[in-house]
């Protein structure tokens, strides 16, 4: 399996040479310029004022958050870049290199050409990078992770829709117990797992369970908190938009590693620029034969979701029953959502096979 799959990424990585560019140096964009410990950033009277509207200080909260919990990370890999929390900075690099973060009113010129390091409070996708980056961020804090426990951190409003955003752990405690007691378990979880005598594969299997747990209900707040965002935007901007949100249900219950170079081959492949009217995968011209396919792809999974009322991924969740399971699952969404000679009805058949095995086991 180790030798298909270390295949599979070559042949990938050599098919996505042209793609969407989302690393300098093999690491996120941003991410050498970005400040490493919290002591770098902003600070008066022991307080730490982080700017999340500014790519490098957002950029900057996960370089700091993967640096503070490497030692507990042994067990995802040999190397320092096996982390799944390399999954979140990658986002960010899509999002930005892509004009996600662009102020879609048109109202000011944030994070257009002329105005690059600033990442606009009406987009829609910033407002959910916030859930998956802030809050995140807080909950490492609070359970000690980043800092020594005396200094406090802060996070600065923006200049437009202040409103809409939490700006300390008080605050976003308040507004989002469940969310943010859901960050600090998996922080936890990787204290208590790193010192457990258990595993490697065990280890890594509760890891990732713990992580994607916090990143769906960060996905899944934001959804509903960002929703009146969403009207700035084309109606195939949007339909990819839900379509993502969708996609990552999958991703999550699978517990997929997003590793650094994991994440990177499933990221290049995202549209590279904001969808507009008219715009219909697989046939929008100016995006690659790859980004056509995903979005295809993920539109088809979200109809699908939608018709069927959310039985297929119901369907889904059921069938990542076990590792084994979870491994095949994996595999399965690899086929589906990078190789456009896959078949659709290949992938529904193997699933409904799966479920129907998972269901085997539990009766």
């Amino acid at each position: 399996m180790q030798c298909i799959w270390t295949l599979s990424l070559l042949q990938l990585i050599a098919l996505w040479a042209n793609a969407a560019v989302l690393t300098e140096n093999g690491l996120p964009i941003l991410w050498d310029q970005a400040p490493s410990q919290l002591s770098d950033l902003p600070q008066a009277d022991n307080v730490v004022t982080i700017n999340p509207w500014n790519p490098l200080q957002r950029m900057s909260l996960y370089r700091i958050l993967v640096g503070s919990t490497d030692k507990f990370m042994a067990s995802m890999g040999t190397n320092d870049s096996a982390s799944p929390l390399w999954g979140l900075p990658l986002q960010l690099s899509w999002k930005l290199r892509s004009g996600r973060f662009v102020d879609p009113t048109g109202a000011t010129t944030c994070g257009q050409e002329g105005d690059p390091m600033c990442i606009s409070a009406n987009s829609w996708w910033a407002c959910v990078n916030y859930y998956l980056s802030v809050i995140p961020f807080l909950a490492a804090v609070q359970k000690g992770l980043i800092g020594d426990g005396l200094i406090q951190v802060q996070v600065q409003a923006p200049a437009e829709a202040a409103e809409d955003y939490c700006t300390s752990y008080t605050d976003c405690s308040a507004k989002y117990p469940d969310l943010m007691a859901k960050w600090e378990e998996f922080f936890q979880t990787l204290k208590d797992v790193s010192a457990s005598e258990i595993s490697d594969f065990e280890k890594r299997d509760q890891i990732l369970g713990a992580f994607w747990a916090g990143e769906t209900l960060s996905l899944s707040t934001a959804s509903s908190s960002c929703k009146a965002k969403m009207s700035y935007y084309s109606s195939p901007e949007v339909a990819f938009a839900k379509s993502w949100l969708n996609a990552a249900d999958y991703v999550a219950a699978a517990y997929f590693q997003s590793s650094l170079n994991n994440s990177v081959l499933f990221m290049r492949p995202l549209p590279s620029r904001v969808l507009q009217e008219g715009d219909s995968a697989p046939n929008i011209a100016d995006l690659s034969t790859e980004e056509n396919h995903t979005l295809y792809v993920f539109g088809w999974m979200a109809r699908m979701n939608t018709i069927l009322l959310g039985a297929p991924v119901k369907m889904w969740r059921s069938a990542m029953c076990s590792d084994k399971a979870r491994e095949k699952g994996r595999e399965l969404l690899q086929n589906l959502i990078l190789d456009p000679k896959f078949a659709v009805s290949t992938f529904v058949s193997v699933l409904t096979e799966m479920a129907s095995s998972c269901t085997g086991l539990s009766t």
